[in-house]
């Protein structure tokens, strides 16, 4: 696929190393996520099992990368993008290796009793460092843009959208396979992976950025998070719509968080069943977002879609509420391809809302910034939903997601882009 994507771009052959070396980062970034994801209550089952705690190791990974982004982005324009790539796939190999050990071990002929809670902070530390180190899949964009012409930019740029589908369909796939002969075995395989990735990008990825072009000093602003955040929600013609993605990934990845771990303890769910539901997910997603939203964009608009696509989700979770164990199979795996129908069409429409209420001068800072937004709103949302699925009961966070999505749907009505035309931009 990555060739026929090559020779479709017309990209010379002295390339293909980099755009190689970029494409297996944004996958590894991908794989590391959606192998272990879909199997997390069945691999801390031995350490906690409550939905608090799942929750919160759900969220670490998004807190950490909310927190570490903007540093990242700035070392690669400082020193290259090469040294930060290395630099952020060894964290994703220590955490993965570290996440994989702990689960592997058996920690009850190795530790006394009152440091039984030490694995469980292993958990945590592997899912920081690798968090920390999620700025891979930026950084492998900004190689793509270092050595992309206008021209074909947007083509290179496809090699994004391969990898994240192919993530998301391999790494649950690789999951169903891997844990019918251990539930730890897939971890070892993103180890794996992410190794190799490694060994790649030290082997055959050239620096991209000239030192010419490199930034002579980090500004100390442009390293707090919130800063990109407060750009956000000073800008009136954006604020709205803005709320209305954070609230939206906070509800939707926050119960998508504990979903799982419903599964197992409601339906008594095995790791391959879970895993093939998250292959369901990735299937339907990449059908949406890479055959069928540019038709459907033009003919109904973003708007109209957007709209759509949370009473897509808000559907989906109506359905998983009404699962029970004798029909959970057909109700979960329809519901999930309701969801991943909904995501598919609000993701990218909501953000072409936001781009069209902004001229040039305010995109890159208001765009910038909502990978930040959906980052803090997985953290919040995911330790939120563990929480409701402790105290309130095991449906409480789909009952609560539904709610989040109907003020998601208040906002974005009243910001139509009247008769389907652009509105006046503004900064």
């Amino acid at each position: 696929m990555v060739r026929l994507i090559l020779k479709r771009s017309s990209v010379p052959r002295f390339k293909i190393p980099t755009l190689l070396s970029a494409f297996i980062t944004l996958l590894n970034d991908r794989l590391g996520e959606t192998i272990v994801f879909p199997l997390l209550p069945f691999l801390l089952e031995r350490f906690a099992t409550s939905g608090k705690t799942l929750g919160l190791l759900a969220g670490t990974y998004a807190i950490s990368q909310f927190a570490v982004a903007p540093l990242i982005g700035a070392l690669s324009d400082r020193f290259g993008r090469k040294p930060v790539i290395i630099t952020c796939v060894t964290g994703s190999v220590i955490g993965l290796f570290l996440f994989a050990i702990t689960v592997t071990l058996n920690w009850t002929n190795l530790l006394p009793v009152w440091a039984s809670s030490f694995p469980l902070l292993l958990l945590f530390a592997a899912r920081i460092i690798d968090g920390a180190s999620g700025g891979t899949a930026a950084t492998a964009t900004a190689v793509l843009a270092d050595i992309s012409t206008p021209e074909n930019r947007a083509k290179s740029f496809g090699l994004i959208g391969v990898a994240f589908g192919l993530g998301f369909v391999l790494g649950p796939g690789l999951g169903t396979a891997l844990a019918q002969f251990s539930v730890t075995l897939p971890v070892w395989a993103a180890t794996l992976f992410a190794c190799s990735n490694l060994i790649l990008v030290i082997w055959i990825l050239p620096e991209t950025l000239p030192k010419a072009e490199r930034t002579s000093l980090l500004r100390t602003g442009t390293l707090n998070p919130f800063n990109q955040l407060r750009l956000v929600f000073i800008n009136p013609v954006s604020r709205r719509l803005c709320l209305a993605f954070f609230i939206f990934f906070m509800a939707f990845n926050g119960f998508t968080a504990i979903l799982v771990l419903y599964l197992k303890e409601a339906f008594s769910w095995t790791p391959q069943q879970s895993s093939q539901a998250f292959v369901v997910v990735g299937v339907v997603a990449m059908v949406v977002q890479g055959g069928l939203i540019g038709p459907l964009v033009n003919r109904f608009g973003e708007w109209r879609l957007t709209l759509s696509g949370v009473g897509f989700v808000i559907a989906g979770c109506i359905l998983l509420t009404l699962a029970n164990k004798d029909n959970s199979i057909p109700m979960v795996f329809s519901s999930v391809a309701v969801l991943a129908i909904g995501t598919g069409l609000v993701t990218p429409c909501l953000r072409a809302l936001i781009s069209k209420r902004l001229n040039a001068t305010g995109q890159g800072a208001v765009l910038g910034s909502l990978q930040g937004l959906q980052s803090l709103g997985t953290f919040i949302g995911a330790s939120a939903a563990g929480l409701c699925y402790d105290v309130l009961g095991e449906r409480s966070p789909f009952y609560g997601t539904t709610c989040l999505l109907i003020l998601v749907i208040t906002l974005i009505s009243g910001n139509p882009l009247a008769g389907g035309k652009q509105q006046p931009k503004f900064n």
